[in-house]
């Protein structure tokens, strides 16, 4: 039978190509057309015999050469979450879904926290405008270094440098910063003020008040904190009075609520003269313990015996030759005097606070906070002393 196939499908072949070189003679095309359909079925037979032995030996060696497909999915997660998010990105997007960048918000101030480079203790991540001269950043700040006071400063400066604050803490009397205002002849709403040496935001929460727009600076970490839980619509930024992080020209007052004897003033008066704008003013001032008033004065001898200082001589020399030894600003000396009533207890809980005693100990302070009050109560027997404080301001203004 497959040589009858075979035959009858040459023959076929050969009619067909006979076809093609000459005429067809229809009788003989009808008498050779069961031939013709023998051969075209033995065809159909023959490619279907060949599919049934080849397809399967093909199969089953692809079977064996190609790993599962489940191991290869899990084998390597990592490729095909790469695959599906390469797919994601390059899926185009809706119109409705693109929109334009937000702008980048300008800061309200022209911080320049590229000075971190050259300084202790760094700034804050904010960015801001480069100042005149501009210095490389510093990816890493190192961190900060905790401040001491000039060796040839008065010791009595220090009491005011507080710790976190029990009690209240004195204020500070509006009439101070009139004195500001008429000093420096220009008004504090709305001019942009630099409050050095912020600590906990005491006087700049004040300056704030009155209408300034007031910028904190404090070289502390737990200071800066304080203020920040206190204080958190007031900006401030990481600096010292030795290195400001301030472009050039760019505040009507730079202020230093006793803060002024934590700087090297032969760095911190040019310092002051460059970030001052023309006509602006540098205010220091501190307050300090009214000693012509009898009891005050008695408080501070017995200080004084404990501890072993002269706060008279100490105040005397809170002036404008000490406060500058370059002689480069014209400083003017005012004084303030204010005073406030409040418990003995608080009053106790103010002074305790103060540098001079926690250097001593908790024994030594407990002990001679315990004598002080036994004075204070036997002067003041409903338990309420008035407190008499003078603000010793010394101001100098920039040429106009």
């Amino acid at each position: 039978m497959v040589v009858m196939f075979a035959l009858c499908s040459a023959m076929a072949f050969r009619h067909t190509w006979d076809g093609f070189t000459r005429r067809p003679d229809p009788t003989r095309q009808a008498s050779l057309r069961g031939l013709l359909t023998i051969g075209f079925v033995g065809s159909l037979l023959a490619y279907f015999f060949r599919s049934l032995t080849e397809a399967p030996a093909r199969s089953s060696t692809a079977r064996s050469t190609r790993q599962p497909a489940s191991n290869t999915r899990s084998a390597r997660p990592a490729a095909r979450a790469t695959r599906r998010k390469s797919a994601a990105a390059h899926k185009p997007r809706p119109l409705t879904e693109i929109s334009p960048p937000s702008p980048r918000p300008r800061p309200p101030w022209p911080y320049d926290h590229t000075s971190s480079a050259h300084h202790p203790t760094g700034a804050d991540t904010t960015t801001e405008p480069p100042r005149t001269e501009p210095r490389a950043p510093n990816p890493r700040p190192p961190p900060p270094t905790r401040l001491t006071p000039h060796p040839h400063r008065p010791r009595k400066l220090l009491q005011h440098r507080r710790s976190p604050v029990r009690g209240q803490p004195p204020l500070l009397p509006p009439a101070l910063f009139d004195a500001i205002e008429d000093l420096a002849n220009h008004p504090l709403p709305g001019s942009r003020v630099a409050d050095i040496g912020a600590g906990t935001g005491i006087a700049t929460a004040l300056l704030h008040a009155r209408g300034a727009n007031v910028l904190a600076v404090e070289p502390g970490d737990g200071m800066a904190a304080q203020f920040r839980s206190t204080l958190p619509d007031i900006p401030i930024v990481r600096g010292t009075g030795d290195d400001l992080p301030l472009a050039d020209a760019s505040v009507d007052f730079l202020t230093y609520a006793q803060s002024w004897h934590w700087t090297d003033h032969a760095r911190a008066v040019p310092e002051a003269l460059r970030v001052l704008r023309p006509g602006g003013a540098l205010a220091l001032w501190w307050n300090t313990d009214a000693l012509d008033v009898p009891w005050i004065a008695e408080a501070a001898t017995r200080t004084e015996r404990h501890f072993g200082i002269d706060i008279p001589a100490e105040k005397r020399n809170v002036n404008a030759r000490v406060a500058d030894p370059t002689g480069r600003l014209d400083l003017t000396h005012h004084t303030v005097r204010w005073s406030r009533r409040i418990p003995v207890d608080t009053h106790l809980a103010n002074i305790g606070s103060h540098s001079i005693f926690l250097v001593h100990g908790e024994e030594h302070t407990a002990s001679f906070l315990a004598e002080e009050r036994e004075h204070l109560l036997s002067a003041f027997p409903d338990g309420f002393v008035e407190e008499v404080y003078d603000v010793i301001l010394l101001l100098a203004r920039t040429p106009a």
